[in-house]
């Protein structure tokens, strides 16, 4: 038996993790989003949560080292895989706030564009909604204890993130701290891309099905054009065949009416 190839292995081991890393991904919004939307949560669920959040990181982290080790171009794997690299390491460079939940967003992206079931206007809006989502629970945490913040409440970060993805920006809401004017960079940049993207995915579903009409509409007169030649090789042949039962009648005729004026013969009993 031939030797298992790395493309096939690295394949495989995609394939069988990809369902339990994106339960984990979700496990990890979850454990993320309690602490700021429970008022005033315990400290228990607050080290929960936080174990919850490492636990999960660990998990991709230690995908990422296996799939490194499985791959035989270690370099290349590690060119292709930038984001994930950036993911497992951001983590790392700590006291920096929300870094992990950059690091899953990025993580959980890379293993969701891997599945082959997983289109692209799926994907797309996925991310706007996961974006918008992160965006307004990081900027609550962030903003709402703040001396002479305007994002105090679920509602009011919520808002203040679709503005800010749709470039809108009415003013009622701004933040107001260092990490809050990180956040909304990343909202826009972000933003103007993945709107970008649903635009131009639109777009292209509309192209496609002016393509399958038109592909539709070829089929049909090309459909219509055989069923012509068919009718007129039909027409063809019946009437060839037609002059062939005419022919033979007509080169009858004379020998008939010879016969008919020729006179009869004699018999016997005249010649006696």
């Amino acid at each position: 038996m031939l030797p298992m190839t790395e493309p096939s292995r690295l394949a495989r081991w995609e394939r069988r993790t990809q369902g339990p890393l994106l339960l984990l991904a979700v496990l990890f919004a979850i454990a993320y989003a309690v602490p700021i939307v429970v008022p005033h949560p315990s400290d228990a669920v607050k080290a929960a949560c936080h174990v919850v959040n490492w636990t999960v990181w660990g998990a991709f982290a230690l995908d990422y080292v296996v799939r490194l080790v499985i791959a035989t171009d270690r370099k290349r794997f590690v060119r292709e895989h930038p984001l994930a690299l950036l993911a497992v390491v951001l983590p790392l460079l700590q006291p920096l706030r929300l870094l992990k939940l950059v690091s899953m967003l990025l993580l959980a992206g890379q293993r969701a564009r891997m599945a082959t079931q997983v289109r692209l206007t799926t994907y797309v809006a996925g991310s706007c909604l996961g974006l918008l989502v992160f965006g307004s629970l990081a900027v609550l945490e962030v903003e709402r204890d703040e001396e002479g913040a305007t994002i105090r409440t679920l509602g009011d970060a919520v808002w203040w993130a679709f503005t800010t993805m749709t470039t809108v920006g009415y003013g009622d809401m701004a933040p107001t701290t260092g990490a809050g004017r990180a956040l909304a960079i990343g909202l826009m940049l972000s933003g103007i891309a993945l709107l970008g993207v649903v635009t131009a995915n639109i777009a292209a579903w509309f192209i496609s099905q002016f393509e399958q009409d038109d592909a539709e509409e070829r089929r049909q007169t090309a459909a219509i054009l055989e069923l012509t030649e068919e009718v007129r090789s039909l027409r063809a042949q019946v009437a060839r065949l037609s002059g062939t039962k005419e022919a033979p009648a007509a080169a009858d005729a004379p020998s008939a009416a010879t016969s008919a004026a020729l006179p009869a013969p004699s018999g016997p009993a005249s010649g006696a």
